[in-house]
């Protein structure tokens, strides 16, 4: 009886800390559909959905969960903008192809070949490049730009946001320090409540339950080939990823269930969300430190974080709430979140500790920063390569065709 009772204890326990998780992660896993253009509730959905084909793929052995993916901001951007958004969809669910082929790749030859395809200083400047690229953007949308937002109204708001969020990502203790842009969104919102920018109608009209918005995807060549080489970026980082929550729980992840799986996971994750109108999902860093924190290393917790993801995608007032946050708070946020993109990438070549005075290493990442920051584009065939797609297939080429500094004998 004692055990049974205990059982439901730690049964509760696991619900209850899922939704924790969850809460860690909501920031950022709403922040690229307002951002994009999106249904947020979408996002919740396919975030439960994703991480849940994850846990399938790996036997429900890794506690990681699965979000929002802000490597494809600026694609997603672009692609709506050119293609519409079900076309962006269509292109967006083949980038799971990249995650498959590494996933055999790594079956067939190890880890180690996809650490020669992918070295540090084809990973590092491409994901410089993801961050750079998108700072206009935050900077347009902190100062109002395009909006109905007056100037003073909007630096004042997007300020305070990035302080707020600042503040909290430095001097926040324990699980406050793990949710900076939940604080800094709040604040905000609080924010422009004060000012009067926030008009609250949508959020009491809205039904309790609703559908969140389905699009199904199309498919077109183009939009495919411009957005498959974007996950490379995110395909590598998520080895990041799951070498760190290795490290948290003491298990080698990388062997069991293997990082094949996992990156299959991972695949199956970003094209199951872009067939229902989501974002591609990536693993989730803060709640890799939520899981350290709270030395909470049962994956039950994340099918919770999951199965709670999808309840509340279900709900129309979360959904009408966040849309109701303005563009110019969403800029505040942007502006530390952007640039802290391009520190992961120079994170990276720190510690691959990449020598940028090699000639062969420099000659790699100046072409890649130039053609990112500059907006180079290659026609072939009618159709138009550019920006991190350009970028990530320039390093590539660049890598496997220039030849290695030869070792100097002292």
């Amino acid at each position: 009886m004692t055990t049974q009772i205990e059982e439901k204890q730690s049964a509760a326990k696991q619900v209850f800390v899922g939704l924790q998780m969850l809460f860690v992660a909501f920031g950022a896993l709403v922040l690229v559909p307002l951002i994009t253009g999106l249904d947020a509730n979408t996002a919740l959905l396919t975030a439960g959905v994703g991480t849940l084909l994850f846990q399938l793929c790996t036997g429900k052995q890794v506690p990681i969960f699965l979000a929002s993916s802000f490597a494809f901001i600026a694609p997603i951007q672009y692609g709506v903008q050119t293609w519409g958004i079900s076309v962006t969809m269509g292109g967006l669910a083949c980038t799971g192809l990249v995650y498959l082929a590494l996933s055999t790749l790594v079956k067939l030859r190890g880890v180690a070949a996809l650490e020669r395809i992918f070295p540090p200083v084809v990973v590092g400047p491409v994901i410089i490049i993801i961050g750079m690229g998108l700072a206009p953007v935050a900077v347009d949308m902190a100062v109002g730009k395009g909006s109905a937002y007056a100037y003073n109204d909007a630096v004042l708001v997007s300020l305070v946001t990035l302080l707020t969020t600042l503040l909290v990502a430095v001097f926040g203790k324990g699980m406050m320090k793990l949710i900076p842009i939940m604080f800094g969104i709040a604040v905000g919102y609080v924010l422009c409540l004060f000012l009067g920018l926030i008009d609250f109608q949508k959020v009491i009209d809205a039904p309790w339950f609703s559908l969140p918005n389905i699009t199904a995807p199309e498919f077109k060549l183009e939009a495919i080939l411009y957005l498959l080489p974007i996950a490379i970026a995110p395909a590598v980082e998520h080895v990041g990823g799951i070498m760190a929550i290795s490290s948290v729980t003491g298990k080698d992840f990388l062997k069991k269930p293997g990082l094949h799986r996992t990156l299959l996971g991972d695949g199956l994750a970003t094209t199951a969300a872009s067939m229902l109108g989501g974002p591609p999902n990536t693993t989730y860093a803060e709640v890799t430190g939520a899981v350290m924190l709270t030395r909470n290393f049962n994956p039950n917790i994340m099918t919770w974080a999951a199965i709670w993801a999808i309840a509340i995608s279900f709900c129309g007032k979360v959904g009408a709430f966040l849309a109701s946050i303005p563009t110019i708070v969403m800029g505040g946020i942007m502006m530390l979140v952007f640039g802290s993109i391009a520190v992961v990438g120079m994170s990276t070549l720190i510690r691959g500790k990449v020598d940028v005075t090699e000639a062969r290493n420099l000659c790699i990442i100046s072409v890649v920063m130039t053609f990112g920051i500059g907006g180079m584009f290659v026609d072939v065939g009618g159709m138009s390569i550019k920006g991190i797609s350009l970028c990530a297939i320039v390093a590539i080429i660049l890598n496997l065709i220039l030849p290695k500094a030869e070792n100097k004998i002292d």
